[in-house]
């Protein structure tokens, strides 16, 4: 969200000023909310099927068809203090707005009105941001805080936001679920919610995300659980995709999709954001926005294949090492509308929007920009040539997007497409006066695939870095296989079918055969060479896990650096007998123009062909020898 903020600390003995701006217990026994009643007539933006899915680099409706997020958001229920001062002075809250901890507008328009102003705008999605301490406020908020919507009187937070969802899926809008912050306080800065356990544990904050996709299961059109706001840098340390600890963004997202998904709804898409935010904005002292940069090596596998959305945040001010401070605190890193266009077009691809490649890698999925804007009032030329770049960039990507913020209050947010006085009269983008319309306009107009898109086939890694990685709900429900071992197996629907040498990764596909598994869930441990026919060596000298005849690789485990065991499955059709040897151990030996991407990087990676199937590992543990992976027996499909 649009702020800046700056909050000094100490580091060593040296005084450094950090601004991480880019962007503006029990669960409270309430009501569960009611499931939304059927309107007699649907609305422009009710013309799509949920729940969504994802194919390639597109998000799809039930039938399959394109359903581009054309997004805004509507903010308040994060909360809007500033941190300082009364929070019951209005001059204390964001822009002196007070939310309430509700969504904006709701003390000024009926929603009835809200909402046919959202569609009006054009917009078909709303992401809808929350505090964790909004679920657990038990007291209503006050009669003025809803003046112009006297239902919603004597209600706590959560409830009226119920009523939101309800209302706004109920008009044919989708709703993304965001947890913004862990306190009902103004992000984004050294706030005390620079990460999802800022202010709370990983499982209480893990426990109210299955707590918030329950209360909406029933609702098809709450679509998605955003997981948390612009992950950054807290006063003493740096979050980190995949280290393992406390601070790991990668492996909290994780485990709450993984809950979400299992425990609570399955419909869900999950959305999870790169890091904001690393290092001290100071010349010489390493800092940066990494965005989405680490899904390039170490990319999300979840128990359902095609819930997985990537997204990102811009910001003018903000830039690739510029974390959007003025003044004190400012490094002299270009901001991103110091770019040039073309300057500016290579850092969105390198930051993010390689992740919607549609030539089949790991991390490929659909990408959502949930956050960008700017000032009706904003008059630099930089600042307004930026956002007229960045729209159309994102109109010539046809990307999913979602403008900040949606609603504001007249003479206080001009960021806001529209703004609201006391007497409910609107103002902003539908406004012909304001300068935003035109770049608006383009992006809402502009050609867009619709229709069909065809299923393509699915790339996702397995990393055993830390412990499991199991992602198949079938393997899961026979219990543990290897005791001790961490242990991976391909999410269903897919085979296994490359390896690193040492790091303990994986690749699992789909590609030529779809899901080749038998029905039901029987699978096959395999620790030693007992499926190796007479006369069937394949890798002399090394130990093989081979598949019994008619199965193939969906998993495999490891003790330390030694490989354990291999997983194996029964096909549902006949499989090929003839194979080859792919040796690793010393260098990559993967296909030409290999789909997948480098699922295990930095490693030696063997990889069966497009119209194979893995059938064994081996593995030798001689002296001077690595123990893990060296070999994969590769047969052909058919």
């Amino acid at each position: 969200m649009p702020t800046a903020r700056l909050v000094q600390y100490l580091t060593g003995t040296a005084l450094a000023v950090l601004l991480l701006t880019t962007a503006p217990g029990a669960v409270a026994a309430v009501p569960e909310p009611s499931a939304p009643t059927a309107r007699t007539t649907a609305p422009a933006a009710a013309t799509w099927q949920p729940p969504l899915s994802t194919r390639g680099r597109y998000i799809v409706d039930a039938e399959g068809n394109r359903f581009r997020l054309k997004s805004a958001n509507w903010d308040g229920a994060q909360g809007s203090w500033t941190g300082s001062g009364s929070i019951a002075d209005s001059a204390n809250h964001h822009a002196g707005q007070n939310s309430y901890g509700i969504p904006l507008g709701l003390d000024r328009v009926p929603l009835s009105k809200l909402l046919a102003d959202f569609h009006d705008l054009g917009i078909n999605s709303i992401r809808l941001p929350f505090a964790n301490e909004m679920i657990h406020t038990t007291v209503p908020v006050p009669d003025v805080a809803v003046a112009a919507n006297p239902q919603l009187r004597g209600k706590t937070p959560l409830q009226i936001f119920d009523a939101v969802v309800a209302a706004l899926t109920q008009d044919g809008f989708a709703v993304i679920l965001n947890n913004h912050t862990n306190t009902s306080r103004w992000c984004c800065g050294i706030d005390g919610n620079e990460r999802w356990n800022s202010h709370q544990s990983t499982q209480q904050w893990a426990d109210d995300w299955v707590f918030m996709a329950r209360r909406y299961a029933a609702d098809p059109r709450v679509v998605g659980a955003d997981l948390y706001n612009e992950v950054r840098r807290d006063v003493l340390d740096d979050p980190n995709w995949g280290l393992g600890d406390d601070h790991d963004w990668y492996a909290a997202a994780q485990l709450a999709a993984d809950r979400i998904l299992t425990e609570a709804n399955p419909n869900l898409l999950i959305v999870i954001e790169g890091i904001n935010w690393t290092g001290l904005p100071v010349d010489g002292l390493p800092h940066g926005r990494p965005t989405l940069t680490p899904a390039r090596t170490l990319s999300h596998t979840l128990v359902a294949t095609h819930k997985l959305v990537y997204s990102a945040h811009f910001y003018g001010y903000t830039g690739p090492r510029h974390s959007g401070a003025t003044g004190i605190g400012e490094t002299h890193d270009p901001r991103y509308q110091d770019l040039t266009r073309d300057e500016l077009y290579q850092a969105l691809n390198d930051e993010a929007f390689f992740v919607s490649e549609e030539g089949g890698r790991h991390f490929t999925a659909p990408l959502w920009i949930s956050e960008f804007g700017i000032g009706a009032n904003e008059s630099g030329a930089a600042a307004r040539a930026w956002f007229g770049s960045i729209t159309d960039y994102f109109a010539d990507q046809d990307a999913d997007f979602a403008y900040w913020p949606l609603v504001g209050w007249e003479g206080h947010d001009d960021w806001s497409l529209l703004r609201y006085d006391t007497d409910g009269h609107r103002y902003g983008l539908l406004d012909q006066t304001d300068w935003r319309s035109a770049a608006w306009n383009r992006l809402m107009t502009s050609p867009t695939r619709t229709g069909p898109v065809a299923a393509v086939p699915t790339w996702r890694m397995l990393a055993t870095d830390h412990g499991d990685y199991v992602e198949s709900l079938r393997v899961r429900a026979d219990g543990d296989w290897d005791p001790g071992a961490y242990k991976a197996a391909c999410p269903d629907g897919l085979r296994l079918m490359g390896l690193g040498h040492t790091a303990g990764r994986g690749l699992c596909t789909d590609i030529t055969a779809g899901d080749l598994r038998a029905a039901g869930n029987t699978q096959t441990v395999v620790t030693d060479e007992r499926y190796v026919p007479q006369g069937g060596d394949w890798a002399s000298g090394y130990t093989k896990l081979q598949c019994p005849s008619g199965h193939f690789l969906i998993g495999y485990s490891r003790r330390g650096g030694r490989l354990s065991a291999a997983l194996c499955a029964p096909a549902r059709t006949s499989l090929g007998v003839t194979g080859r040897t792919v040796w690793f151990d010393r260098s990559d030996n993967r296909p030409a123009d290999a789909y997948g991407g480098d699922f295990a990087y930095g490693d030696h990676k063997g990889q069966c062909a497009d119209d194979e199937y893995a059938a064994g590992i081996a593995f030798t543990t001689r002296i001077g020898s690595t123990a893990g992976p060296a070999a994969l027996l590769c047969r052909r499909l058919s």
